[in-house]
């Protein structure tokens, strides 16, 4: 799903991005745990940055072509 754009995967990556301004639209899991999303989800609500849940972790690393489960990835402007 994402294989023509420039992504970043994890929690510490995705925070990093939304830190430089970098990230144009996030990818969240519902089933990660919420002291891992929460802090990811309010700064995209102050930024205004659009934010895509998938259902499990697993379903979110596969579309981001990973084999492992990824509680949160970026889009990178």
């Amino acid at each position: 799903m994402f294989t023509d754009k420039k992504i970043v995967i994890g929690k510490k990556q995705t925070l990093r991005a939304l830190s430089r301004d970098e990230a144009q639209t996030v990818y969240i899991s519902k089933d990660a745990d919420l002291h891992v999303t929460k802090t990811i989800a309010d700064i995209c609500n102050q930024k205004n940055i659009e934010i895509i849940y998938y259902d499990s972790m697993k379903e979110l690393g596969k579309s981001a072509g990973i084999g492992v489960n990824a509680a949160a990835a970026a889009v990178l402007k």
